[in-house]
């Protein structure tokens, strides 16, 4: 049940980025889509594979996944430690996607 809440919140969270939302249930191509949308290079993703590295990953592009539905640190804490909950936030709730712009000087993570 559970599951099933996430799978459907990732689906209309990548909706709302204008990305495919069957991308959330197809393994390994779900993070490539995550990567698309947090504007972070495709290599990212065999970071992803080593140990204690793969955390610090995951907290950077879920704290850029915040950011681009203008939500802040708060907000990523919630994605990691309660995704049950906050992800339908995202997903149900009225947070529009804004693609990070990396050009400016105060560049974010």
């Amino acid at each position: 049940m559970v599951a099933a809440l996430l799978i459907i919140s990732l689906w209309i969270v990548f909706q709302k980025a204008n990305k495919p939302g069957w991308a959330a249930i197809i393994p390994i191509y779900n993070l490539i889509v995550y990567l698309e949308i947090v504007k972070k290079p495709l290599w990212w993703i065999f970071l992803m594979i080593i140990p204690v590295v793969n955390i610090v990953i995951t907290i950077i592009i879920t704290h850029q996944l915040s950011l681009s539905f203008g939500k802040g640190a708060g907000f990523t804490i919630g994605l990691l430690f309660l995704p049950f909950i906050f992800y339908p936030i995202l997903a149900f709730g009225d947070a529009k996607y804004q693609e990070l712009n990396y050009n400016s000087k105060n560049e974010n993570i």
